[in-house]
């Protein structure tokens, strides 16, 4: 089944989930909640950095390269779970699909990334028939691979991820903001506002103290 073909079947196209915003609801549900909900994007230099990252990607076709095949910006959907998305790059070893997810930062282990990378895979095993063991994050920084394997764990994570976001989605109600260090090299940190709940909280209980000791 084509990708045209396949939201043609679903029964509400509004159902379907970007794979991205899973990565983005394990590292901030209201970052998730922005982006999906409210259709607020703002650039920084990491998501530029990001955006001309996966743009060098998007190659019409694949290429051989010592006996292993390899798919750029591959389309990927799975009808179960009501997922589509697009995999930075799939190598297929033996007609074993390994998705590789490129991060334009540091090696580091963000388990957010390790969510999106896992369905993925969930969305390559429906649409090909196969099982996907295994797959990377590489990092554009270092040059460098993490290899990530998917656990029975890490794929019920995935399943329960979804679950959620499809919750907050049709919700469509922002959540509080996590106001920690995430929010620091968050692009949407001027849209999110999340120390102010915190700053009138502050005022408002120096405000109740002055009453207290006058």
């Amino acid at each position: 089944m084509e990708l045209a073909e396949f939201i043609e079947d679903l029964h509400c196209e509004d159902e379907l989930i970007p794979i991205s915003a899973l990565q983005h609801y394990v590292y901030c549900p209201r970052q998730c909640a922005l982006i999906n909900i409210e259709q607020i994007w703002e650039e920084n230099l990491y998501t530029l950095r990001g955006r001309r990252a996966h743009e060098r990607l998007e190659l019409p076709e694949g290429i051989t390269r010592e006996g292993v095949r390899v798919e750029y910006a591959l389309p990927l959907w799975s009808a179960r779970l009501g997922l589509v998305g697009r995999a930075d790059v799939v190598e297929f070893f033996q007609d074993v699909p390994y998705p590789v997810e490129h991060k334009v930062g540091p090696r580091r282990a963000r388990h957010a990334d390790e969510v999106q990378l896992c369905a993925q895979a969930l969305c390559l095993e429906e649409m090909l028939g196969v099982e996907v063991p295994k797959g990377a994050l590489f990092y554009r920084a270092s040059r460098r691979r993490r290899e990530v394997i998917f656990a029975p764990a890490l794929r019920a994570e995935v399943e329960r991820v979804v679950y959620e976001v499809r919750g907050l989605l049709r919700c469509g109600k922002l959540p509080p903001p996590v106001a920690d260090a995430r929010c620091r090299n968050c692009s949407l940190v001027d849209s999110c506002l999340p120390f102010v709940p915190q700053a009138l909280t502050a005022i408002a209980q120096g405000g109740r103290d002055d009453q207290t000791a006058s």
